[in-house]
Order: structure tokens, then C-alpha cells, then sequence
């Protein structure tokens, strides 16, 4: 088997970095049939919206809560207590029933917040969806008229599930657009249908239902889920229940920076191992074979990103997938940054 890689990648930045060249390579994956020589190309074009129509998808209802108005708490729980004893006196015979309507928004009072008003965090919710109402939903009939009938997203998104970094927002992204999934440090498991089946489904679906045209896999600067892989000993003795079995994923992109920048500052490797463990995750999703099939027939394009939210730059790199003879192993790296 022979596979080459080499990378082409574009890079947005707010602080005009100097040109920058690393290595990177994906493992060799024993499972991987027929052989195949993979290049990283760059792939400038912008992202389109969403296409005309929609590939196989249960259509989604669209919410329209009658029950949240703009002017939802305008009325606080004090002038809704004050009406409902004023009740209580002029209609004696309603004593009972207001009473016990009193007590019980008394009782919400009381778990709402210390400062006798709903709780900051249902506000923000109510807020926000009132803005996305008003300004998104009700000024963009067409589209979710479209989104309605079903989805037909271009791209599936694979990101991290830090709140400084969603990829909606960061590449402005609509919706429709892309098939989105988060986890701790964006990780692609290989493919194993028990032990990772629920991003297994989620990759199966994207691929085979949605059919989306390109797997984008994002890292980012200042990952927790990085930074514990890197520091996680892995030695037999666990801490947590859940963090170190899943981060362990990118072991072998932990193995790689060790070896080429052990004498680093641990901030400098942790920058590293962010962006070796993205081509962990482009190695990883060879290993599913409808991916490999849709490589194969070029309808499905693999793209690894990294997102430094700290610089305000952004890389993307691409993978092309072609069919080699099995004659030997061989890798070769390539790494040339283009700036914008």
C-alpha cells in the first residue's frame, strides 16, 4: 500500500501571522481496502447556501410557541399575587381557589431567584428566541418555508463542544447548511458500531441520507479536551468517568507531538496535538466504509480545519482520496499556507 499526503491549506487571520510549515500525516489504517494514496489540497471556493432539493429526511414542524410573546414579563410575580388577592376580596366566594393560586406562585417565586424575578437564564432563553423570532425567523420566510420540507445540508461539521467556538457562528453558517456535530474535542472514533455508535449514526447518516458532499473536521486553540489528553498519564489509573476513555481517540496524535516537541512548553504542545488530532479524526473516518465509498466514487470530499479564536485566524485543509497499487508504505507530508 502506498499513501501520500500532502496538504494545501488556507488560513484567515486578523493579526497577518507570517507563513507558517509543519508536518502532518495520517496513520495507516490496517482496515483500509483497497490501498489508497490520499492528498491534502486546498479548496478556495466559498460555501454555498443550501441545494434546490432536499435528499431524504422526515420534515421537521416549525415552532411557533403561542404561549412566548414579546410581551412575555412585562407582569411580575408581585403584580400577579397583588391581582389575585384583590380577587380574593371581592369575590368571597372564590376565597379558596385564589388562595390556592396564591400559594402556588408564591412557590415559584421562590425558585425562581433570590431577587424575587424569573431567573436570569430563563430570561436569556426567552429573550433570545423572541430576537431570533422577530429578526430571523419572521424575515426569512422563504427559507424556513424551504427547511420545512426537509434538509439538505452541503456539509457535515464535526467541531468541538467548547461554547467559544460554534461553528454556526464562526463561519456564519444558516441553517440548513451544515449537518452539525459537537463533542469533546471534535473526535472522530473509528469505526466501531458498539462502543461508538452514536457518532457512528451520525456519520452514516450524513453520508448515505442526507448525502453530504463534504465531513469537516474543526479544532481549535485552548482545548480542555486537548489539553487533557496531553496530560492525562494513561497509566492504568483513571480520574474520570468518561473524559479519558473519549480523549484517548487522539492518542496517536499525542505519541507524534511527544516525539517531534518533547522539549516544548506544554501550551506549545498542546497547539500542536490540536491540529495532529484533526488528521487523527480524517484517519479515523477512512476506516467507516461508506465514507471510503463515497471518496472513492468522488461524491463525498474529507476537510480538516483549526480555529484560533485567541489570533482570529482560521486553517482548512482538504483531503482527496485516490486508488493506489499495494506495493509499499510510504508518507510523505507537505504543509504550505496560503493567506487571505
Amino acid at each position: 500500500m502506498s499513501t501520500t499526503a500532502s496538504i494545501n491549506s488556507w488560513c484567515l487571520t486578523s493579526t497577518s501571522p507570517s507563513a507558517q510549515s509543519s508536518t502532518s500525516s495520517l496513520r495507516r489504517r490496517p482496515t483500509l481496502r483497497p490501498s489508497i494514496v490520499a492528498n491534502l489540497n486546498s479548496s478556495p471556493s466559498p460555501p454555498t447556501l443550501i441545494r434546490n432539493h432536499p435528499v431524504f429526511a422526515a420534515p421537521t414542524p416549525l415552532l411557533n410557541p403561542s404561549n412566548w410573546r414579546e410581551d412575555m414579563g412585562d407582569k411580575s410575580y408581585e403584580e400577579a399575587i397583588e391581582a389575585l388577592k384583590k380577587l380574593l376580596s371581592e369575590k368571597g366566594e372564590l376565597k379558596a381557589v385564589a388562595a390556592a393560586k396564591v400559594d402556588r406562585v408564591t412557590a415559584e417565586l421562590k425558585t425562581t431567584s433570590a431577587g424575587g424575578k424569573p431567573s436570569d437564564s430563563v430570561e436569556r432563553l426567552k429573550e433570545g428566541f423572541i430576537y431570533f423570532k422577530r429578526e430571523k425567523y419572521e424575515k426569512n420566510p422563504a427559507l424556513y418555508a424551504e427547511l420545512a420540507k426537509g434538509q439538505s445540508p452541503k456539509y457535515m461539521i464535526v467541531a468541538c463542544s467548547d461554547s467559544r467556538v460554534c461553528p454556526s457562528h464562526v463561519l456564519d453558517i444558516q441553517p440548513g447548511e451544515a449537518f452539525v456535530v459537537r463533542n469533546v474535542a471534535n473526535m472522530v472514533p473509528p469505526y466501531d458500531q458498539i462502543k461508538y455508535s452514536g457518532i457512528g449514526a451520525a456519520i452514516e447518516y450524513a453520508v448515505l441520507h442526507l448525502k453530504v458532499q463534504e465531513i469537516v473536521v474543526i479544532g481549535h486553540s485552548a482545548c480542555g479536551g486537548i489539553k487533557g489528553l496531553m496530560s492525562f498519564p494513561y497509566d492504568g489509573t483513571t480520574s474520570t468517568d468518561f473524559i479519558e476513555d473519549w480523549v484517548k481517540i487522539g492518542k496517536p496524535a499525542k505519541a507524534k507531538v511527544l516525539a517531534e516537541n518533547r522539549g516544548e512548553p506544554m501550551g506549545v504542545q498542546c497547539t500542536y496535538c490540536e491540529k495532529e488530532a484533526v488528521n487523527v479524526s480524517l484517519g479515523n473516518l477512512l476506516s467507516y466504509p461508506f465514507v471510503r465509498d463515497g471518496l472513492v466514487k468522488k461524491t463525498l470530499a474529507l476537510k480538516g480545519g483549526y480555529y484560533d479564536f485567541i489570533k482570529g485566524s482560521f486553517e482548512l485543509w482538504s483531503l482527496q482520496f485516490e486508488l493506489s497499487t499495494p506495493l509499499s508504505v510510504k508518507d510523505v507530508a507537505t504543509i504550505l499556507h496560503w493567506k487571505l
